[in-house]
């Protein structure tokens, strides 16, 4: 599915606040699971959940489960067009993205992943 996004799709799902900060907490992490998104967004889990379902749906995310731990990623097959457009509005945006990113880099228990998934 990835492979067939074009702009207004790609843009479309990412027109709304929670999504964007979870494609660029993703984009800046490589990986995060459920609880680190609740945390660092400071939302409620069915919240998280319903718009990383939406994201996986349009293509953008990919997830994994690891034991009890689901964990999204970008999706391998994003075109680089669309990788490139979060990577500088992560860049040009840190700032914004701020308040989350301290939240997860301050979280505690974080869930372990295998190094060769990361």
């Amino acid at each position: 599915m990835a492979d067939h996004l074009t702009p207004t799709t790609v843009f479309k799902c990412l027109a709304d606040e929670t999504r964007v900060r979870v494609m660029l907490l993703v984009a800046r992490e490589g990986e995060l699971c459920v609880c680190e998104l609740t945390c660092a967004l400071d939302e409620s889990q069915p919240k998280i959940s319903r718009h990383l379902a939406q994201l996986r749906t349009c293509g953008l995310l990919e997830d994994r489960r690891q034991g009890q731990w689901v964990y999204y990623r970008l999706h391998p097959n994003l075109p680089d067009w669309v990788v490139k457009v979060l990577e500088t509005t992560l860049e040009a945006n840190r700032h914004w993205l701020s308040p989350d990113a301290k939240r997860l880099d301050q979280m505690g228990d974080r869930p372990e992943r295998v190094a060769a998934c990361r």
